[in-house]
This record gives structure tokens, C-alpha cells and sequence, in this order.
């Protein structure tokens, strides 16, 4: 005869595994329900060709492999081939990964499923996998589609070197998804990553991620064009030179050309209210000058630099 206690035990452990169980189906449904993966048009508000400066080999790549499948799906079957399901961005941080797939989105009139490793975890056996596995669900039933997998090092790391069953189990999933995209006609997965060898290798295998676009850092042309873009609506003062600018900024990403006319802007922003008491400078007449930019680049230094123990003052 079964002791009372054990059975109180193993009754015990069924409640708890049950409530688990449905703790995490309303956890699953809460994330669906207020949109944690960012889905849809609110992320790629904005997003557009002409937002990103210079990139354009890999904006031409990206027209090949993920809009033309999209847009024309019957030529690749004309032609006896299937499109490429998995594109693969590599490059350092703040160099337009994201904002090539958002803008691919938008100029393709893709849905958009986008999610970063953080936004999948869960604490319940199973429920990371159950997931990734309702955002190629939603995927498919919105075709065309974009899967957008950002920082995919953190979602698929390579195996060999986990220690928990529950992380090769998700990496696992999404191997087992990538083969089946056959399913999923008219999506299409994109990956980004700054440290492409920590992913795992068997995603870079033919029929997974199998084309790859390694997106550098910018030269001085593309320099001076992601500082047009991100000063069109900036009043400029006339000793203002992007491309003396643009010259001086080797070594910088997208991002930090960014931050850089964010931090001039501020430097405007400074100078408005005198040294002197007295009104400040009307803001109809303020435009961000030369050396504002000069001082913004004392304060702004490329991601390289920051890595490298980053700014002494």
C-alpha cells in the first residue's frame, strides 16, 4: 500500500506541473494579445529605402532575395529553383541590419514578425519553443511575411557549448522550423547577428540561413549620405561641410553618425540661453553650426573605440 504522504507528494507535484502549464498558456496569451514581438506595420513605421545611407550593394542584394520572391513567386518556379528562405545580415553593431529588414518589410508589403531572445524566453519547460512556433504560425497565416530574428546569437548559439537542456531545445525548434519553410510558402527568415561564428553551424547550412550579406562599416560617400539623412530636417548653418564632416568620421557606424548629429543638435540646444542674462535665442533663428558638430565629435567616438575601453576625459 502506497503511503499517504507519497501520494499527498506525487499530488502535489501534478498541481504544481498543471498550474505551470496554464501559467505559461496565459503568459503565451498575453504576449499574443499586447503584441511583445512587435508585429506588424508599428515597427516598420518609417522604415524606408531612402531613410538608410549607402548600403547600396546590400540594398540591391536584399531587393534580389527577399523582395523579388515576394513580389514575383512564380518566377522563381518557372525556373525550376526555390527562392532562398533564410538571409543571414552579419556586421558590426549599428551598421543597418535591422533597418535593411525593416525597410525590405515595408517596400515589399511583407507582415512583419520580428523578435529578439529576450521577447521568447520563458521560465516554463517548453514554452520558448511553443513561442518561436507561434510566430511562423502567425507568419504563414499572414503570407507574405517577414520573420525578422534579431541578435540571433542569443536565440541560436551553438550547441556544443550549452549547459541546459531547455537551450539546445530551442535552437533544436528553430532548425526543425528552418526545414520546413517549404510549409511556409511566400515567408521569409531573416537573421541578424554581429558575431555570426556564435551561431550555431548547422543554421548555415544549405536550405537554412544559406545566403549571407556581411554589411561593412560605411566608406566617406556613405558617410556623407547617412549624415544627409539624418540632417534633412536639421536647419544647418551655412559653415556646415558633411563632407569635411564625413572625412572625419572614419571608423563610425550608421549609429554613431546618428548620434553624432543628435549630440550637434544638442550642442545648439546649449548654446541658445546665453552666458549673460538675457532672452534666449529665438528658436526660429537657431541652426546647428560647424563646431557644434566639431564638439559633438569630442563627445561622440565610434563603437570600436567604446569596446576598447572607451573614451578617457
Amino acid at each position: 500500500m502506497i503511503p499517504t504522504k507519497v501520494l499527498w507528494l506525487a499530488g502535489g507535484a501534478v498541481a504544481a506541473a498543471g498550474a505551470g502549464a496554464y501559467l505559461a498558456y496565459r503568459e503565451r496569451r498575453r504576449r499574443e494579445a499586447e503584441g511583445d514581438t512587435r508585429t506588424n506595420r508599428a515597427y516598420v513605421e518609417g522604415a524606408a529605402y531612402s531613410d538608410i545611407g549607402g548600403l547600396h550593394r546590400e540594398k540591391a542584394l536584399i531587393r534580389e532575395v527577399v523582395e523579388l520572391p515576394i513580389r514575383e513567386p512564380d518566377l522563381f518556379a518557372s525556373l525550376g529553383v526555390t527562392a532562398h528562405r533564410g538571409i543571414l545580415l552579419t556586421g558590426p553593431p549599428g551598421c543597418g541590419k535591422t533597418l535593411l529588414a525593416r525597410a525590405a518589410s515595408r517596400e515589399s508589403g511583407a507582415h512583419f514578425e520580428v523578435v529578439a531572445g529576450p521577447e521568447i524566453l520563458s521560465k516554463w519547460v517548453g514554452e520558448s519553443e511553443a513561442n518561436l512556433r507561434a510566430i511562423f504560425h502567425r507568419a504563414r497565416e499572414s503570407s507574405p511575411a517577414i520573420v525578422f530574428l534579431d541578435e540571433l546569437d542569443s536565440i541560436a548559439p551553438k550547441r556544443a557549448g550549452l549547459q541546459q537542456h531547455h537551450e539546445v531545445s530551442l535552437v533544436t525548434q528553430l532548425l526543425t522550423l528552418m526545414d520546413g519553410m517549404e510549409q511556409f510558402p511566400g515567408v521569409v527568415v531573416i537573421g541578424a547577428t554581429n558575431r555570426p561564428d556564435g551561431i550555431d553551424s548547422a543554421l548555415r547550412r544549405p536550405g537554412r540561413f544559406d545566403y549571407e550579406i556581411r554589411i561593412g562599416m560605411p566608406n566617406a560617400d556613405e558617410r556623407r549620405e547617412i549624415l544627409e539623412v539624418h540632417t534633412r530636417n536639421m536647419p544647418l548653418g551655412d559653415d556646415v561641410d558633411l563632407g569635411d564632416i564625413s572625412a572625419q568620421t572614419a571608423g563610425y557606424t550608421g549609429a554613431d553618425l546618428a548620434a553624432l548629429t543628435r549630440e550637434a543638435a544638442m550642442e545648439t540646444v546649449r548654446r541658445r540661453r546665453p552666458v549673460v542674462s538675457g532672452p534666449p535665442t529665438p528658436v526660429s533663428s537657431l541652426k546647428v553650426g560647424y563646431a557644434d558638430f566639431m564638439s559633438a565629435m569630442e563627445k561622440i567616438e565610434p563603437w570600436f573605440r567604446r569596446i576598447d575601453g572607451g573614451r578617457h576625459s
